[in-house]
């Protein structure tokens, strides 16, 4: 229990480094089953890519060219979306590949999942 804790905690310090610019939204994906119910064990050809992640951080949204304000982005922390198979940018924490996040501009995100 302790080490989750820990590695959240270092996580979450590490998530606030980043800071999404204009309308990008930093993503969080969902990591695929690697095991069905009945206990079998897939490897990872047979896995497919996971279209769904969370929302960590999100930038202040694009600008507005007459007034130079921003425009408040339809999508929160912690919402659930559905995401294209490919695009985004990825972006490693610590070098760790399980860590990866991903960067993705609002009109990239195909839904908002309730």
């Amino acid at each position: 229990m302790y080490v989750s804790y820990v590695f959240l905690v270092c996580q979450a310090a590490a998530i606030k480094k980043i800071i999404p610019m204009l309308d990008r939204i930093l993503i969080q994906r969902a990591e695929a089953l690697t095991t069905t119910k009945g206990g079998i064990v897939l490897p990872e050809q047979a896995v497919g890519k996971v279209l769904e992640g969370k929302v960590l951080a999100v930038g202040p949204g694009p600008r507005n060219a007459t007034t130079g304000n921003h425009i408040p982005i339809a999508i929160k922390e912690g919402d659930r979306v559905l995401l294209p198979e490919f695009g985004g940018t990825k972006v490693n924490i610590d070098g760790d590949e399980k860590k990866a996040l991903f960067l993705f501009r609002e009109s990239d995100i195909l839904a908002k999942l309730e």
